[in-house]
């Protein structure tokens, strides 16, 4: 009597296949498109930051996966990298110019600027009244010109800076002219005439 027979364990049973891991490609394409929307947005844009450098690392990611076969998603992934460097670079942008814009004000804000006042014209007298304010503070002074020309030199510090310049001529009248210098350049003019004509100078 032979023994049973038994057949051989099967070989040729493939296993099942594995799904495609396009997770982490897809992420990266929603960071980056989140990224670039927000990068657009001042202020609230500095949310974009976190989003785009890992929707790049994430899509970087899924397209090294798809390009292994693990992935089909390689298109959505390279989407996600372009969208993702794109809002960075804006991101940068916007750095840059703030950085640029909080440097000039922080000169400005630094910068001393001489201001000038001149009296001038044939009224033998001339009440004159004159202030300057700044960052530190402000002063008002008269005087009385009894003789024209007249001037005063002062400075100013800071990004708030001004003045104002007012000039009177007394009971026999004349002619009187303001004049208001900053930095060299002509700010502001005006002339009176009269007994107590009154020239006025400020805004500048």
């Amino acid at each position: 009597m032979s023994a049973p027979y038994f057949p051989p364990p099967a070989t040729d049973v493939q296993p099942q296949g594995q799904p495609p891991r396009n997770g982490l490609g897809t992420a990266g394409f929603v960071l980056g498109l989140v990224g670039l929307l927000l990068s657009f947005i001042p202020f609230i844009g500095v949310v974009a930051w976190p989003l785009v450098i890992v929707g790049l690392v994430l899509s970087i990611i899924g397209i090294a996966r798809a390009s292994s076969g693990k992935a089909t998603n390689r298109g959505l992934a390279i989407t996600g990298a372009v969208l993702s460097v794109i809002g960075l670079v804006i991101c940068i942008l916007y750095v840059a110019v703030f950085t640029k814009a909080v440097n000039d004000v922080n000169q400005q804000q630094n910068a001393v600027s001489t201001i000038t006042y001149e009296v001038t014209g044939d009224a033998k007298g001339a009440t004159v009244t004159y202030s300057s304010f700044d960052g530190n503070g402000s002063s008002m002074n008269q005087e009385t010109a009894s003789q024209l020309p007249w001037h005063k030199d002062l400075q100013a510090k800071g990004l708030f800076s001004g003045g104002s310049l007012t000039v009177s001529a007394g009971a026999d009248g004349g002619s009187v002219t303001c004049k208001v210098t900053v930095n060299g350049k002509e700010a502001k003019t005006a002339t009176a005439s009269g007994p107590f004509a009154t020239a006025s100078c400020g805004g500048f």
